[in-house]
């Protein structure tokens, strides 16, 4: 469920508006990148993801079946923390589970078990045996993982693919989208490589990978919606 305006705990000095953008933009709650959907103070420059700006205050997930994840607006302790999701640092909101330790930024938490990208179901894994498209490894973090078992993408991948240098995507719509155009086109090569099939097969399979990749990149920045996967698509062309 969606308002247009709410006033939220983080920034009481104004209410936040319901907003959508095509640029990165960096959430002031869980200090993640985002795009698409949020809420913003256009005063101050202020900006949430829709998880995080109206997050449950406790949340269970599949894949900790004994946990109960309760919401911190800091982390919690003294001693560093990680998301187990995507194995990122935790510096800002995140669910917290008491009895284990676990954490779990607001997006991650909130990943959707299955993205349909209108060619085959993506499925979300704790741990894949199979190696990530983007970094040869296997293991590692939570996965998205194609029906047909072809595509294989690490949470924390995808992540690093645009946070790494999400600070020169957000200053300047024009820099951000060269920026962006950039790094989307290298991973969509490397998933070409292992196919070493006829031309039209080849394209194809491509054509499916980066596809898949439109919606786990969706996901991951907090806004799994086929508007944002065709935002990012636009780019890969």
């Amino acid at each position: 469920m969606k308002y247009n305006e709410i006033s939220h705990f983080s920034h009481p000095q104004h209410t936040l508006t319901f907003d959508y953008t095509e640029t990165p933009f960096k959430c002031d709650g869980c200090k993640e990148v985002g795009i698409g959907s949020h809420y913003r103070c256009s005063f101050c420059d202020f900006d949430l993801h829709t998880h995080c700006a109206i997050p449950s205050l406790s949340i269970h997930h599949p894949f900790y079946t004994k946990c109960s994840f309760q919401f911190f607006s800091r982390p919690p302790g003294d001693t560093p923390r990680y998301c187990n999701a995507c194995e990122k640092d935790v510096t800002g909101f995140v669910y917290h589970c008491k009895s284990c330790g676990f954490d779990l930024h607001p997006c991650c938490a909130k990943l959707p078990m299955v993205l349909d990208d209108g060619e085959t179901n993506l499925y979300l894994y704790r741990k894949v045996r199979a190696p990530c498209h983007k970094c040869g490894r296997k293991g590692r973090s939570w996965s998205y993982r194609s029906s047909c078992k072809k595509y294989n993408l690490h949470v924390a991948c995808v992540r690093e693919m645009l946070v790494e240098n999400w600070h020169e995507l957000y200053f300047g719509y024009g820099k951000g989208i060269k920026k962006l155009e950039n790094r989307i086109p290298s991973l969509r090569n490397t998933l070409q490589t292992p196919h070493k099939r006829r031309k039209g097969k080849v394209k194809k399979c491509c054509e499916m990978a980066g596809l898949a990749l439109q919606f786990v990149i969706s996901a991951v920045l907090g806004d799994p919606t086929s508007l944002i996967a065709g935002v990012i698509g636009t780019l890969m062309s």
